[in-house]
């Protein structure tokens, strides 16, 4: 968050510090991990927290590298993704068994720290936190997005089977249908644990009534519009929030794996006209086809600080899109239909696929990372 370290997560077990301004390396944490690491999250200034396919996080601080603060069990697969709610300050992750989990990190122990599931569903990708914490984003090889609205990470959730998920339905219960669609559809069902399954509309609706809105941990679940895909299946492989919190960011391939797409969802707050409707709370605003390089590994895009660009993988470099050609806010270029993103500048250093790429919190500053191991730093001339 001070933007005086960049912290790189390699494929062998390792992890790898460097100086942003100076591109120093500082330290390689060689055996950080059994296995491949997949991502990392600072929790404050000196806390990072990593995971790997060795199914475990581990925590560090950044005054005492030389060995990990404690390492945390309770997954059974790979572990993909680490967000950190700063409101509770509790550690949520999730992976490739389909668990979210919750870590109370201010009980930490060497031994560990007290955890519990909070939400289980299949194909489980990606998992984030919007910036007020107040929503769960999750993203599925299926191409399902599920959100969790008015985000209460104090109670767990048992999700019923996941065909019940993945019913579209429209007006009322009755109306559920398999067919594709060419927008986003959309169920909206809160889910308590020990409950045998979704909540009946009719305990919906007065919840809603009751709370002026969305009762806490309500799930929708979307199948969010694709452009080129709407008679075939997609996998959401990367899933990012707008620094605001307006928009979500997908990387996008089809079933077939032979397209990519990136597209910006914007989010529509407030309640459905009827309680009982779907929510629909995503609008497809802008998009554009991806190159396609590197078939099969999964490229991760991101905002910038400020929300006016993305910068994403493209090949074996990085492009760096924007909403229209002057890099206007989000919400200064809605359109009515979905338009492509704009093509602002393309940098090309590698000599590999791009897998990953990030802005600096703080500073005009780019960094990028290619399959190969490859870490490259960009800055703009003036």
């Amino acid at each position: 968050p001070c933007r005086s370290v960049l912290t790189v997560a390699c494929e062998q077990t390792e992890v790898l510090l460097f100086d942003p301004i100076s591109s120093k390396h500082i330290k390689t944490l060689s055996e950080a991990h059994e296995d491949c690491v997949n991502n990392i999250r600072f929790l404050d200034n000196r806390l990072f927290a990593t995971c790997s396919d060795d199914t475990t996080i581990a925590l560090w601080d950044l005054r005492k590298l030389n060995s990990k603060v404690c390492t945390l069990h309770g997954h059974t697969s790979w572990v993909k993704n680490i967000e950190y709610d700063t409101n509770t300050r509790l550690l949520v992750t999730s992976g490739f068994d389909g668990n979210v989990i919750i870590w109370d990190t201010n009980r930490c122990t060497e031994d560990g720290c007290p955890h519990k599931k909070f939400f289980h569903t299949r194909f489980l990708m990606r998992m984030r936190l919007t910036p007020d914490c107040s929503k769960m984003l999750i993203s599925t090889s299926s191409g399902y997005l599920l959100i969790l609205h008015e985000l209460d990470l104090n109670k767990s959730l048992e999700v019923g089977s996941y065909p019940i998920l993945r019913a579209r339905r429209t007006t009322s219960t009755s109306d559920i249908t398999s067919s594709g669609s060419s927008g986003p559809r959309a169920v909206g069902s809160p889910c308590h644990q020990n409950d045998s399954g979704p909540l009946s509309e009719k305990h919906m609706s007065r919840s809603s009534q009751r709370e002026g809105g969305s009762p806490r941990n309500s799930l929708e679940v979307l199948t969010p519009e694709v452009p080129g895909e709407r008679d075939r299946g997609n996998c959401i492989t990367s899933l990012q929030l707008h620094p605001k919190g307006w928009a979500t960011l997908l990387r996008c391939s089809s079933n077939t794996d032979d397209q990519e797409w990136t597209c910006v969802y914007e989010f529509q707050e407030g309640a459905p006209v009827r309680p009982i409707s779907p929510r629909c709370s995503l609008r497809l605003t802008h998009c554009i086809e991806e190159a396609n390089v590197g078939r099969g590994y999964i490229k991760e895009l991101c905002f910038s600080p400020d929300g006016r660009m993305i910068s994403s993988p493209h090949g074996f470099g990085i492009r760096l899109l924007g909403f229209d050609a002057q890099c206007s806010e989000l919400v200064d270029c809605l359109p009515k239909e979905a338009s492509p993103l704009k093509e602002i500048r393309s940098l090309y250093s590698h000599k590999d696929v791009v897998l990953t790429t990030k802005f600096s919190p703080t500073h005009c500053q780019i960094a990028s990372g290619c399959l190969s191991g490859r870490v490259s730093l960009y800055q703009p001339k003036f």
